[in-house]
């Protein structure tokens, strides 16, 4: 008997997921994005708004409870969006075990060539950001009731290093953002030359805007417009 594979493990299922996953995502990094900027509407607005994002689905819900939820189904989606681009990215290679002597170079874009590596710095970036401003343990005032002056304490001039490794990590997203967009995009019918350079025009526009609505935060607290 030929051993049945399951719907959602076959390539289809697989870009399945990381499509509905890599949806999720996006969506969560915009809302963040649109908290961050709250830092700019003064100190007792912002931490307003963190001390709120622990009392969502009170008293349904005990104290905490929403973010302990939405941690949760974030990494179970990053998990699944890592494993099903890994597990596409083997059967590619399988299909083309042989390499042709004269193969030539494929003009993927920067974006395409180094999703790898590029998934590898994002990973790292997510858990020094969660050590840094959520647990607070590598923030240099970790105060959880002062959010506002976490972030302050955390981008100040003298710690201008921060400042740059958060560029480094938040371009890397823009790139990995770009180029699964784009893909996206380009599942969803603009298979014409016309549909893709929409699609690429849409991507670009994506992913240029949330580098710029996460990197404001940390150059605003650098240069002093944030203090």
């Amino acid at each position: 008997m030929t051993k049945t594979r399951s719907p959602i493990r076959s390539n289809v299922g697989l870009k399945a997921v990381m499509a509905v996953t890599g949806i999720l995502l996006v969506l969560f990094l915009v809302v963040h994005m649109l908290g961050n900027l709250k830092i700019f509407t003064g100190e007792t607005s912002f931490d307003h708004y963190a001390h709120w994002l622990r009392d969502i689905g009170t008293p349904l819900l005990p104290h905490t409870w929403y973010l302990w939820i939405q941690r949760t189904v974030l990494t179970v989606a990053v998990v699944a969006h890592i494993v099903a681009a890994t597990v596409l990215a083997r059967r590619a290679r399988a299909a083309r075990p042989v390499k042709y002597a004269h193969r030539k170079k494929v003009n993927g874009s920067y974006a395409a060539r180094t999703m790898r590596w590029g998934g590898v710095i994002i990973l790292l970036f997510v858990i020094y950001h969660i050590l840094d401003l959520t647990t607070g343990h590598l923030n240099p005032q970790g105060d959880a009731s002062n959010p506002y002056g976490n972030v302050v304490a955390d981008f100040a001039p003298e710690r201008w290093y921060v400042t740059l490794f958060y560029t480094l990590a938040l371009v890397t997203v823009g790139f990995h953002l770009r180029h699964g967009a784009y893909s996206a995009f380009r599942s969803l019918g603009q298979q014409t030359p016309r549909g893709e350079r929409r699609a690429r025009a849409g991507a670009l526009v994506l992913a240029v805007a949330l580098c710029a609505g996460y990197l404001v935060v940390p150059f605003a607290v650098l240069t002093g417009l944030v203090s």
